[in-house]
C-alpha cells in the first residue's frame, strides 16, 4: 500500500512539475555520468564534480556538490548542523532519464539530460536548482529557480519588509548603528531562505558572501560566497510548525534560560560607579517596579570609553566592593550581568599577557594582528583556538566566582575584523560570520563542563545558524530612539524566530540618540511585554530606566512591567514549548493563515505564543490602528475588556494610552501569576487560570510548565511539572480539565488555581468538581465566572459548568 501511494505521489509530482516554471531550471553545461548508493543516500558523478544527496528526515534532505578541483581536499565540518543523517528510510529509483530519491515526504528528482535537480514535497514541487553550482568572478554561486508568486523570507536580521524578495543581502555580520525603519545589513545574518510555499533552504556555509532573493527579478534565488562548502539543506512541511520543528532539529533547539531572564532589566550605557548602580537598584525597589537584573556596560572595567577595553577586571576605584555589591543585589533578587568584548586593546592591562600566550588573531607574519578602531588600537581573541578559548573562559570563571550571573557579549560580529587577520580556522573573511557563534559556544560549553547545574545567560548581537542551541539570546543592536526604530522591531524578531532565533529582541525605548519622547518610550515598553526579553537600554543622555521618567510615564511603564511579571507562567510555558518544538514565541500572521496571500507581508500584528494577538502602536499620536483578526470562523477577545472580534476580517480600533491592542483567542488557557518584585519570589503553586469561552469552541487545550528555573535540561532530567488544561463544550455544559504531571525526579507540589472563565453570558446553574458543588462568583457586567478550585495534587480534576 505504501509503495502504491509513493508511486502515485511521484506521478503527481512529475505531472505538476511539467507545468511549472521549475521545469526549466537546468544547467546545460553539466552532464550526468553515473550514480551509486552512498549509505542512506546517493552519489552522482557529473562532468565537473560529484553530488552527494542524503536525507535527514522525511522532510529534510541535504545536497552537497564537490567540484572536481576540490577532490581530495578535506571537507569542512558543518558549524550549523547537529542532526545525524541516515535516520530515515529512503527509496531510490532510476530509469533512462532520471534518478529519484524519495522519503515519505521529500522527493529529490535528478534529471539526467539536461542535468537538473528538483525538490518536491508530497507530490507538490517546491524548488529546483537553476544552474546549480557555478564559479563566477570571485564568488562561488548556487542558483535556484523560484516561482513568480512566492514570497521569500530569511537572511537573518534585516529591516526591509516581511517579504524580502527583490533584495541582495550581504552575508557579512556588520552592526548598523542608529538604524531605523530600514536596514539591509545588520549584526546577525543567516544563510537561509524561506518561501511562502512552505519550504526553507539553508546554505551550510559561513563564509562571507551574499544571499540574493531574486534582486534581478528573473526568478532566481542565489547563494554567493567567497569559498567554502557547496552544501545546502531543504526543509519542507505540511505547515510552518513542521518547518520550525525540522529546522531546529537540524541545527539545534534553544534551551530555556534561567527564570530571572524573564523579568525586567535595568540597563544603560552605562553605570559608572558602584554607588550609582546601587542607587538605581534601590530606586526600582522603592518605586515598586519589579526588577530581576542590572546590566553593567563597559565602565565596570574602566573609567573611559576609549583605551580600557580588554581589561576585563573590576575598576576598583569605581567599584571598590564589586563582589559585596553583587551579593547584596542577589539578596534583593537582582542578578548582575556584565559586558565583555573580544577586543584586547594594546593599552589594556591584559595586552602583554594575551600577546605572550598567543591567544590573539595574527597577521601574515604570525604576530598578533593589531589595528585601530573606535575604542583604540587592538587585537582580537582567536576564539577558534583552543588555548585562546581556555584563556578567555578562565576570565569568565574568575568573574563568576565573584558573583557575576550573566554575560553580555558585545561587538561580536566582530565589529571591526580586517581581512588581513588570520585565525586558526582560516582568514577573517572565512570565519567572520561564525565568530559570535563560537564565542557563545565557548561560554555554553564552559558552563556545561564547570557549572553543570546552572543555565547560562548569554546576550549577544551576532551569531550564525544554530547559535540558538548554545542558549544565545540575540538583540537587534543599536537601534535609533525614534518611531522608525520601533517600527522595524516586529519584523526583525518575527523573521529571526522563523530562522531558529526565537529570543531576538530589541533595546526597549531605543538606544541611539538623545531623544526624550515619552510616548515612544511607553509604546516600546508596552510592546516589550510581548517580546522575548524585557530590557530597556539606551545611551545615558536620556535615562532608559522607568524610575527616572516623569510621573505619568513612570506609571504607564510600571503597568507594562507588572503585566510582564503577571504573564510569567504563560511566557515561561511558551519558551518551554520553543525549546521542545522550535516554534517561536513571536509568530508571524502567515503561520496562522498560511494559505492567505495577504498574511505573507504582515508584521505590525503578530501572535505571542498560541493564544495572543498583539498589535503594537508604532506611530505618534495614533488615533486608529488597523488590525487583521486571523482565521475565519474564530473569535478573538480584547484582553482588557473582553469585547469579541470575529476572525477573518480587518477592523479599525482606537488605541488607548494605557496599553497596546491585545487580544486572546477563544478557547485559550492563560495562567497568570501574582506580581512579585523579583522572579525569585515567584510561586507557581497559586495562580489565576483564565479561560476564554465561546459557544463555537467545542474543545481546546493548553498547558502550564514549571521547573526550578535554574537546572539545565530540566525536562529531560525529569525535574519538571506540567499541568495540562482541556475544555469541552456540548449541550450547554462546559467542562474544564486539569491534569497534573510531574517528572520522575521532581517532587510534585499542590496547585491552587483561581479559575476565571470569560464570556459567560448568564449565571451558571451549577459548578461542580468531583461530583461536589463549588462556590462561584458570576459578574454579570463583566460576563466573568470566578471559581476557587480545590487544591490540585497528583490526580486530574474536571470542573463542570452548567450554562
Amino acid at each position: 500500500m505504501k509503495h502504491t501511494r509513493l508511486k502515485a505521489a511521484l506521478a503527481a509530482a512529475f505531472a505538476t512539475l511539467a507545468a511549472s516554471p521549475l521545469a526549466h531550471a537546468q544547467n546545460a553545461d553539466r552532464h550526468f555520468i553515473g550514480v551509486r548508493n552512498a549509505g542512506n543516500g546517493i552519489e552522482i558523478a557529473t562532468s565537473d564534480g560529484r553530488y552527494l544527496i542524503k536525507p535527514y528526515a522525511p522532510n529534510i534532505v541535504e545536497t552537497s556538490f564537490i567540484p572536481s578541483a576540490d577532490e581530495g581536499k578535506p571537507q569542512a565540518p558543518s558549524h550549523a548542523v547537529v542532526l545525524q543523517a541516515g535516520q530515515v528510510a529512503a527509496k531510490v529509483q532510476e530509469d533512462a532519464s532520471r534518478i529519484v530519491l524519495s522519503t515519505e515526504g521529500i522527493t529529490v528528482t535528478v534529471e539526467k539530460s539536461p542535468f537538473r535537480i528538483g525538490y518536491s514535497y508530497k507530490g507538490m514541487p517546491l524548488v529546483a536548482e537553476k544552474r546549480g553550482y557555478t564559479h563566477a568572478d570571485k564568488l562561488e554561486e548556487i542558483e535556484f529557480a523560484v516561482e513568480g508568486n512566492e514570497a521569500l523570507y530569511g537572511a537573518g536580521s534585516r529591516a526591509v519588509g516581511m517579504n524580502r524578495r527583490g533584495y541582495r543581502f550581504p552575508l557579512y555580520n556588520k552592526a548598523s548603528y542608529g538604524f531605523g525603519a530600514h536596514a539591509e545589513q545588520m549584526g546577525y545574518g543567516i544563510p537561509m531562505a524561506l518561501s511562502s510555499k512552505r519550504y526553507a533552504i539553508h546554505f551550510d556555509n559561513p563564509q562571507a558572501g551574499y544571499l540574493d532573493l531574486d534582486s534581478r527579478k528573473d526568478g532566481t534565488l542565489r547563494f554567493e560566497a567567497i569559498g567554502g562548502p557547496k552544501t545546502y539543506q531543504v526543509v519542507a512541511g505540511d505547515d510552518w510548525a513542521q518547518i520550525m520543528d525540522g529546522y531546529t532539529r537540524l541545527t539545534g533547539r534553544q534551551p530555556l534560560p534561567p527564570r530571572w531572564a524573564f523579568g525586567n532589566f535595568a540597563s544603560r550605557f552605562g553605570y559608572h560607579t558602584e554607588l550609582e548602580t546601587r542607587a538605581v537598584v534601590d530606586k526600582f525597589i522603592a518605586d515598586g517596579i519589579p526588577l530581576d537584573a542590572v546590566v553593567l556596560d563597559l565602565y565596570w572595567f574602566g573609567k573611559t570609553v576609549k583605551g580600557t577595553m580588554g581589561n576585563l577586571a573590576w575598576d576598583r576605584d569605581s567599584f571598590p566592593h564589586a563582589e559585596q555589591m553583587m551579593a547584596d543585589f542577589r539578596q534583593k533578587g537582582v542578578q548582575t550581568v556584565v559586558i565583555t568584548e573580544p577586543f584586547i586593546l594594546t593599552t589594556s592591562s591584559r595586552w602583554n599577557e594575551a600577546a605572550r600566550k598567543q591567544v590573539l588573531a595574527t597577521g601574515p607574519d604570525g604576530k598578533p594582528f593589531t589595528y585601530d578602531f573606535y575604542f583604540g588600537n587592538t587585537g582580537l581573541v582567536d576564539v577558534f583556538k583552543p588555548e585562546a578559548r581556555d584563556w578567555f573562559w578562565n576570565i569568565y570563571k574568575d568573574l563568576k566566582a565573584g558573583g557575576v550571573a550573566g554575560w553580555w557579549g558585545d561587538l561580536g560580529e566582530p565589529e571591526m575584523h580586517p581581512s588581513a587577520a588570520r585565525h586558526v580556522l582560516g582568514t577573517a573573511d572565512q570565519v567572520h560570520n561564525i565568530y559570535g557563534h563560537e564565542w557563545a559556544r565557548m561560554i555554553h560549553d564552559g558552563y556545561a563542563r564547570d557549572y553543570p547545574a546552572e543555565r547560562p545567560f548569554i546576550l549577544m548581537r551576532s551569531g550564525y545558524s544554530g547559535s540558538q542551541r548554545f542558549g544565545m539570546i540575540p538583540w537587534s543592536g543599536d537601534v535609533s530612539r525614534g518611531w522608525g526604530g520601533l517600527q522595524s522591531q516586529m519584523e526583525i524578531s518575527l523573521q529571526m524566530g522563523m530562522q531558529g532565533q526565537a529570543w531576538m529582541h530589541s533595546d526597549l525605548g531605543g538606544f541611539a540618540g538623545p531623544v526624550l519622547d515619552d510616548e515612544l518610550y511607553v509604546r516600546w515598553l508596552q510592546y516589550g511585554v510581548f517580546q522575548p526579553v524585557f530590557r530597556p537600554h539606551a545611551q545615558e543622555d536620556v535615562a532608559p530606566e522607568p524610575v527616572f521618567r516623569e510621573p505619568k510615564t513612570k506609571a504607564l511603564a510600571r503597568e507594562a512591567v507588572r503585566l510582564r511579571y503577571a504573564m510569567l507562567p504563560y511566557n515561561y510555558t511558551i519558551a518551554f514549548e520553543n525549546s521542545r518544538s522550535g516554534m517561536p514565541m513571536m509568530r508571524p500572521m502567515l503561520f496562522e493563515e498560511q494559505d492567505e496571500e495577504g498574511a505573507a507581508g504582515i508584521s505590525s500584528t503578530y501572535l505571542w505564543g498560541p493564544s495572543f494577538l498583539v498589535a503594537p502602536v508604532v506611530e505618534p499620536g495614533a488615533t486608529r490602528k488597523e488590525i487583521h483578526f486571523p482565521t475565519k470562523g474564530s473569535v478573538w477577545f480584547d484582553f482588557y475588556d473582553d469585547q469579541p472580534h470575529r476572525g477573518g476580517i480587518t477592523e479599525i480600533v482606537t488605541p488607548v494610552a494605557g496599553h497596546i491592542p491585545t487580544y486572546v483567542r477563544a478557547g485559550a488557557f492563560v495562567p497568570m501569576a501574582k506580581v512579585v518584585q523579583s522572579t525569585r519570589d515567584y510561586d507557581s503553586r497559586a495562580l489565576d487560570l483564565h479561560y476564554w469561552h465561546d459557544d463555537g469552541v467545542a474543545a481546546s487545550s493548553g498547558q502550564l510548565y514549571d521547573d526550578d528555573g535554574m537546572t539545565p535540561n530540566a525536562f529531560e532530567a525529569g525535574k519538571y511539572e506540567l499541568v495540562r488544561f482541556s475544555s469541552r463544550f456540548e449541550a450547554g455544559k462546559l467542562q474544564i480539565g486539569l491534569a497534573p504531571e510531574a517528572g520522575a525526579a521532581y517532587a510534585a507540589s499542590s496547585h491552587s488555581f483561581a479559575l476565571k472563565v470569560h464570556n459567560v453570558a448568564r449565571k451558571p446553574r451549577a459548578v461542580q468538581a468531583g461530583g461536589k458543588a463549588l462556590a462561584y462568583r458570576w459578574h454579570a457586567g463583566k460576563r466573568l465566572l470566578e471559581v476557587d478550585l480545590p487544591a490540585l495534587r497528583q490526580s486530574a480534576m474536571t470542573v463542570s459548568v452548567s450554562l
